[in-house]
């Protein structure tokens, strides 16, 4: 630890991620209210969006598993985000056996319209920042992320 912070100083910074999370879920919240959506259909939204933007297909069971969400309850999650046209069901490229959930653009517009605002402030926050310490909070957001992930 440096000599500059406090002994409590981790811990303080452990309150503000929290403190982020909680705002970071009110603005998905309202993201979901305004535009009649179950919070659960916003994280899968994101959920599908992660996994294009790694080149990966999602199934509605890796979907579900992902949530934390039973079968039937995946089904009927799938369902509803089809109905209202955020996603829509579509034959694997890399295996035309599997049906895979795809997001629909108008979705992706919708979202980019009320987080992008977000996105574009916080990407300037970080313009001020250096690569050493651009590295450093990757690096850390990742190792919280892990750990989070290993309490499942």
């Amino acid at each position: 630890m440096s000599g500059s912070r406090s002994a409590g100083s981790e811990r303080e910074i452990v309150h503000l991620l929290r403190a982020v999370v909680v705002e970071l879920g009110l603005h998905s919240a309202r993201f979901a209210r305004e535009n009649g959506m179950h919070p659960t259909d916003v994280r899968a939204l994101i959920a599908l969006m992660d996994a294009a933007r790694a080149g990966e297909e999602t199934t509605a069971g890796s979907l579900g598993s992902a949530l934390g969400l039973n079968s039937a309850g995946t089904t009927a999650l799938v369902d509803r985000l089809e109905r209202a046209g955020h996603v829509r069901r579509e034959r694997g490229e890399r295996d035309r056996r599997k049906v895979t959930v795809v997001v629909d653009e108008r979705a992706i517009a919708l979202g980019e319209a009320h987080f992008g605002p977000l996105i574009a402030r916080t990407t300037e926050l970080l313009t001020s920042y250096d690569e050493r310490q651009l590295d450093a909070i990757q690096g850390f957001l990742e190792g919280v992320r892990e750990a989070a992930a290993s309490d499942r």
